[in-house]
């Protein structure tokens, strides 16, 4: 949630309707983001954040994943995912999400990352690459953060 303060009064609202683009907001001139408020939600199990760009150092990244996954008697029950860098804010895989509940949480995981998941991206041809390893790339990182959520689940067992 993200609270805006304008000269009279305020707003709350749902930081995706918020996030518009590459340095864009859905700010008017006579508002001013004053707060972003995170609500508290059950932690998850494991999660995993990966990133792939063209040197260690730099900032701007080919594509990005993001993984979390809760897991009950060794099923996924919740499942969250997310592509940066694809598209102009990064994207929910509600898709992705949705198909993998249920499922065990053992290696197996990762034949359930197909490309129809990442079909609402919107990658960019640039320097760094084209966009279609863009999303290619993006499904690789997506098949490792969950192989890392999946190992962080095993170490936490074993221990």
């Amino acid at each position: 949630m993200s609270s805006v303060g304008q000269a009279v009064g305020g707003i709350i609202g749902a930081v995706a309707g918020f996030i518009l683009g590459v340095r864009r907001t859905a700010l008017r001139p006579d508002e001013l983001l004053t707060a972003i408020i995170v609500p508290e939600s059950d932690a998850l199990d494991a999660s995993s954040f990966l990133k792939l760009g063209a040197r260690r150092y730099l900032v701007i990244s080919i594509v990005m994943a993001a993984t979390g996954l809760r897991v009950r008697d060794g099923r996924v029950v919740e499942a969250r995912i997310a592509v940066g860098a694809a598209s102009p804010v990064a994207r929910r895989l509600p898709l992705l999400e949705e198909r993998l509940r249920g499922k065990p949480a053992d290696a197996s995981l990762a034949l359930f990352v197909a490309a129809d998941a990442f079909a609402d991206l919107s990658p960019i041809d640039d320097l760094r690459a084209e966009a279609e390893y863009r999303r290619d790339a993006a499904a690789t990182l997506v098949r490792r953060a969950l192989a890392a959520c999946l190992a962080d689940l095993s170490r936490r067992e074993d221990a």
